[in-house]
């Protein structure tokens, strides 16, 4: 007999997504309240987090003065909160606890994208993701190396707590280099242009089905 959804693991990982969430919205509503540039920056940079530009949130954010600690904290947050989601929801799928067709299409890819990937970091486990969620290369990140934690069987703790050490210290890596940058180079500034760009560019399709839904 099936565990409650809220007996899992999995699924206390995603009721704490939800409440990331809502503590987002209530920050942004507030913003939006007193505040309407800064709740358009956080929205932004939430938009680039969600179609995995991580170097473009970080941008973002270091374009409009947010400061070393709001900025390398907002986009820890986002990508906690994204893999929150994204983990609990592949491993429900992958054990029949959601069915959601839209979902588990999703997810497919997610795990097409992992198990490419998969064979070379097995060897060297939680340090192996670690080092693949730092890496700042195209299908690296959070996401798809916590799957992969889940694909090898590295125990939940150690997967979580690799993927998002990991996480936290490429974006402590991005914004010192993107700092530097600033600092010294005015063209600076075309160059977070260009990442944002890419990113749109490489995920057009993604973005397109969910601002307006998937035509059949």
């Amino acid at each position: 007999m099936k565990q409650k959804l809220y007996q899992t693991a999995e699924g206390r990982i995603l009721f704490s997504g939800i409440l990331l969430s809502l503590a987002l919205l209530m920050v942004i509503g507030y913003f939006a309240v007193v505040d309407m540039e800064t709740a358009k920056i956080l929205v932004l940079t939430l938009i680039a987090h969600t179609f995995g530009g991580r170097a473009a949130g970080i941008g973002i954010c270091i374009m409009h003065d947010f400061g070393s600690l709001v900025t390398i904290g907002y986009n820890f947050y986002l990508e906690v909160l994204i893999v929150c989601f994204t983990y609990s929801i592949f491993v429900l799928t992958v054990t029949n606890y959601v069915r959601i067709p839209w979902l588990q299409r999703a997810m497919e890819k997610i795990s097409r994208n992992a198990l490419e990937q998969k064979d070379k970091i097995e060897a060297y486990g939680w340090i192996g993701i670690f080092l693949f969620v730092m890496a700042p290369f195209f299908m690296t990140g959070p996401v798809v190396g916590s799957v992969i934690g889940y694909m090898i069987r590295i125990p939940l703790v150690k997967n979580l707590g690799a993927t998002f050490g990991g996480t936290l210290t490429a974006i402590i890596v991005w914004f010192f280099c993107f700092d530097f940058m600033e600092n010294r180079f005015h063209v600076i500034q075309y160059v977070f242009a260009g990442i944002i760009i890419v990113v749109i560019l490489s995920k057009y399709k993604s973005i397109k089905n969910f601002l307006f839904g998937r035509k059949d």
